[in-house]
C-alpha cells in the first residue's frame, strides 16, 4: 500500500459551518461571526498568525491572544511530532494562508495543513483554551481491508488506546508505538494533543476518536488518520514516515487469535 492511496473519508460536520478542501488541507469555517476588512480584529488576527509562525516551530505548538475585547482573537497551533521545526513553521505558515483564501474575514476557523506533514491552526473570538474539541475532524482512511479485519481491528484499537494513555501522561501528550500480535500484520500508531489540554482530557480527545470515529471509518482497514480540533491519531501497517519516530514497542497484550 503506497501512501498516495489514502484516501479522504469525510469531515464531521459543524453546524453553521462550510468546508473547504484543498490540496494540501482542509479548512472548517464558522459562517456567523465576520468582521471587516478594516476592523481591528483583522489586525490582531494577523499578528496572532505572526506569533504563531514563530512561536509553534520550536517545540511544535504555540498559543496565544492578541487584542482586547470585542477584537481579540486567540489561537494555536499544533504540529505533529515527527515533524522538523523548520517544515512546522512552513506548515503553520501554509494554514495561515489557507485560512485567508478559503475563510476570508470570518472570526473563528480551524485549518488542518498537510504540507510537509500534519499540523493544525484553529483560532476564534471566543477562548476555548483547555477545552476538548472532537466535534470538528476529518478522517483520511485506507481503502485496504486487513488479511483478518476482525481480529486487526481488536489489535489497532489496544494499540491506540495504550498511546492514548500514554501520551496524556507526559507534557508533550504525544506518544508512538507499534504493536504485532501472533498471526497477524504488524500495526504502528501515534497519538498527540494539544497542548492547552490537560493530560486528562488529552486522553478523552483520543479515546472519543478511538472509541466513535475509528469503528466507523476504518476497523479492520490497514490505515486511519484521525485529526479533530484537539488531538489526532494514525496507525498503519507500514512504517512511513509519518511513523518514522516511533519510539515504543507496546508489548502484546492478547492472545493468539
Amino acid at each position: 500500500m503506497s501512501c498516495s492511496r489514502i484516501v479522504v473519508l469525510f469531515v464531521c460536520q459543524l453546524t453553521l459551518a462550510f468546508l473547504v478542501q484543498k490540496a494540501f488541507g482542509v479548512s472548517n469555517c464558522s459562517s456567523s461571526e465576520t468582521f471587516a476588512a478594516n476592523d481591528p480584529y483583522g489586525a490582531n488576527l494577523m499578528e496572532l498568525f505572526s506569533n504563531l509562525s514563530t512561536q509553534t516551530p520550536p517545540t511544535l505548538f504555540g498559543q496565544a491572544s492578541v487584542g482586547q475585547p470585542p477584537d481579540q482573537v486567540y489561537g494555536l497551533a499544533l504540529c505533529a511530532a515527527y515533524m522538523s521545526s523548520s517544515n512546522c513553521q512552513t506548515c503553520v505558515e501554509q494554514a495561515a494562508n489557507e485560512s485567508q483564501n478559503s475563510c476570508p474575514n470570518k472570526k473563528s476557523a480551524i485549518v488542518w495543513s498537510n504540507w510537509y506533514g500534519d499540523c493544525i491552526l484553529k483560532y476564534s473570538d471566543v477562548d476555548f483554551f483547555g477545552q476538548v474539541d472532537t466535534q470538528n475532524k476529518i478522517v483520511y482512511q485506507n481503502p485496504n481491508t486487513a488479511g483478518n479485519p476482525v481480529a486487526f481491528a481488536i489489535q489497532t484499537s489496544g494499540l491506540l488506546l495504550q498511546l492514548s494513555n500514554q501520551s496524556s501522561a507526559i507534557p508533550a501528550l504525544y506518544a508512538a508505538g507499534e504493536l504485532q500480535v501472533y498471526g497477524l500484520q504488524k500495526v504502528y500508531g501515534l497519538a498527540q494533543c494539544t497542548r492547552d489540554l490537560a493530560g486528562s482530557d488529552c486522553e478523552m480527545c483520543l479515546d472519543n476518536l478511538i472509541d466513535t470515529v475509528i469503528p466507523t471509518c476504518c476497523a479492520g482497514t490497514e490505515g486511519g488518520r484521525v485529526l479533530s480540533g484537539s488531538c489526532f491519531l494514525q496507525f498503519e501497517t507500514f512504517l512511513s514516515f509519518r511513523l518514522i519516530k516511533s519510539t515504543t514497542v507496546i508489548q502484546n497484550p492478547m492472545n493468539k487469535y
